[in-house]
């Protein structure tokens, strides 16, 4: 597919200076966990090959912004893949026997099969699915999100339905590691916030000889982190977050077992630990699975975008102005994977962000709303996620000589324009008179070492000048319609979904771009210095994705799946991608050229 390439001198400036420090700069102590400078280029592995992306095929749903095509998980003996539609609350079956032509073969139906069984509960959407060994396992919620959810187990074979197993509120992912399937139980509160269940993660030990299934099931909790509780002093407040909760009233709104809410899971080589993002509290805990127990809990502090190499567009009303302002950036990551270098794990992550304006929604209690520690607005509304120029003029927020005389209120007044989070921007500057404002997201992946949590690389501000250089204003768009630089006040290219591929011993992440779109391609093998490699998009921004969904390409990438060369079926690594507006499953064939 043909994109518009816009070159921009400054900005290709920009693109040298940034590869350069995000290699080499020194980092402010606050924020990163004691590191104060990342590794420099110095002992870098020399590459001795390179890869690109080039889509060889794409199965398309037909349905629109209505998340039909999530996550991924291929099936290298029964060549197929596994997609979840929540759209349908099923799980679609791609044949992939002509890799070329994926066609659908089959559906899921979760809630046909669950009626079957005569299980008890309302089905909603499938959220996760993941396949080991022939058996098939897929996170399902409760039609109302705060009940009980399941997982659901079927044969890849013949994908007949085996049993469910009934976990905790809201399974969000899940994925399996030696004989047990880890599942991260998200807990999200009603859109009223009157119910708000406690994150949870789920171990379900796995017998299975490809024809019988045994399970059984042990609920990690968060209690123990609970104010009183006997692992409470060991939590990084500093560099973390609890909604809903605060050091002059701990209980005013939710425990920390109820706020904290696990994302996504990635587990180490020898399959001894596992790290969780907990997404909206800015912090991965540690699961010791011999012991099975929450280990740890590591707050991933606060990105400093006012050093050089961490700029970021604050304003979706300027064009391209990628530069230093006076805020900081909670990471929040999404998606995580784990790798080894040298004897050490480390783990990656995919800092997209996440406000908790969906269960602030219907809260209409103005008491209520400012116990939790949010804002309630003139109109009536509780909020967490609002811009300077929303709220510069009420009586109880003033932003301080920190922000305006750095360039904060400038002619056009960019920073006024740039949503961030009332709750922990008034929590961490100490009350309502504001010197930082705190962002959501880091607009870039970060490696962090795992024992310590210490951060050994972000990737700065790469994502926003790459892709300006690609798209000049068009950068920074929205996943669901054509407007540039709509994205730059609100978590900017939103990174969401990242995963792991070696190559000829070469290990590289891959970064999916949510709003923007693309996939960013970093050579992690040494993980203190990954080298950028290469970003494509599949996607035509000259056409209009609501009218002509079949020439857009692909929009929203959620989920993607690694496939090694010994398991593909032509023989080359693949990258599987499911994305959620344009409902199209991608196959990236890895193109591999060597150097001498």
């Amino acid at each position: 597919m043909t994109m518009r390439l816009l070159k921009k001198p400054l900005l290709a400036a920009l693109l040298s200076s940034s590869v350069l420090l995000v290699g080499g700069c020194e980092l402010s102590d606050e924020g990163t966990d004691g590191l104060n400078g990342r590794d420099g280029l110095d002992g870098r592995n020399a590459t001795s090959q390179a890869i690109s992306l080039q889509p060889i095929a794409t199965f398309s749903s037909g349905i629109y912004d209505e998340s039909a095509a999530e996550i991924v998980a291929y099936d290298a003996v029964n060549r197929q893949t596994f997609v979840v539609n929540a759209n349908r609350k099923t799980v679609d079956v791609l044949d992939n026997q002509n890799l070329a032509n994926p066609v659908l073969k089959a559906s899921l139906n979760l809630v046909s099969d669950f009626s079957s069984a005569q299980i008890a509960g309302v089905v909603g959407d499938a959220n996760s699915v993941a396949l080991k060994d022939g058996l098939l396992a897929v996170a399902v919620a409760a039609n109302n999100k705060t009940d009980n959810g399941w997982v659901a187990f079927y044969r890849a074979a013949d994908l007949g339905f085996l049993k469910a197993v009934q976990v905790g509120a809201l399974p969000d992912m899940l994925t399996f590691s030696g004989n047990q399937l880890l599942v991260a139980i998200e807990g999200e509160p009603s859109t009223d916030y009157q119910v708000d269940p406690e994150g949870q993660v789920a171990l379900i030990g796995v017998q299975w000889d490809g024809t019988n299934l045994t399970t059984d099931l042990t609920t990690l909790h968060f209690t123990d982190f609970n104010l009183g509780g006997p692992q409470h002093s060991e939590l990084p407040l500093d560099k973390m977050v609890l909604d809903g909760y605060s050091a002059t009233n701990p209980d005013a709104k939710a425990s920390v077992a109820q706020s904290l809410e696990p994302e996504y899971i990635a587990v180490n080589a020898v399959g001894s630990k596992a790290y969780v993002t907990l997404q909206e509290n800015n912090a991965v805990a540690v699961i010791d699975l011999v012991d099975k127990r929450i280990e740890q809990i590591l707050g991933l502090g606060f990105k400093d975008h006012s050093i050089p190499g961490n700029e970021l567009d604050a304003s979706q009303k300027d064009g391209v102005n990628i530069r230093n302002w006076p805020v900081k950036g909670i990471y929040m990551p999404d998606t995580i994977a784990s790798m080894e270098y040298q004897g050490k794990s480390y783990f990656l992550t995919a800092n997209e962000g996440d406000d908790r304006q969906d269960w602030l929604e219907n809260v209409t209690d103005q008491a209520g709303c400012e116990a939790a520690g949010y804002y309630f607005d003139a109109k009536d509304n509780c909020v967490d996620a609002f811009s300077a120029k929303d709220y510069y003029a009420a009586d109880n927020v003033t932003l301080n000589s920190g922000l305006v005389t750095n360039g904060g209120f400038g002619k056009d007044n960019e920073l006024n324009r740039l949503k961030f989070s009332y709750h922990t921007t008034v929590v961490k500057n100490g009350g309502t008179n504001f010197d930082h404002l705190y962002a959501y997201g880091g607009r870039s992946f970060s490696i962090y070492e795992a024992q310590t949590g210490q951060q050994v690389f972000d990737s700065g501000s790469d994502f926003e000048v790459i892709t300006a250089n690609r798209y000049g204003a068009d950068f920074n768009n929205d996943n669901a319609e054509n407007a540039g630089d709509d994205r730059s006040d609100n978590k900017g290219p939103e990174p969401e979904a990242l995963t792991l591929g070696k190559i000829d011993g070469r290990t590289y992440a891959f970064i999916g771009l949510e709003r923007m779109g693309g996939i960013m391609v970093y050579d992690v093998s040494n993980p203190n210095a990954p080298q950028f490699i290469e970003y494509f998009n599949n996607r035509n921004l000259q056409k209009d994705p609501e009218t002509e969904l079949a020439q857009a390409g692909d929009l929203g990438p959620e989920g993607m799946q690694f496939v090694p060369a010994e398991q593909s079926p032509n023989g080359k690594p693949l990258l599987v991608v499911g994305n959620e507006v344009s409902g199209t499953t991608t196959y990236y064939e890895l193109v591999v050229t060597r150097f001498e």
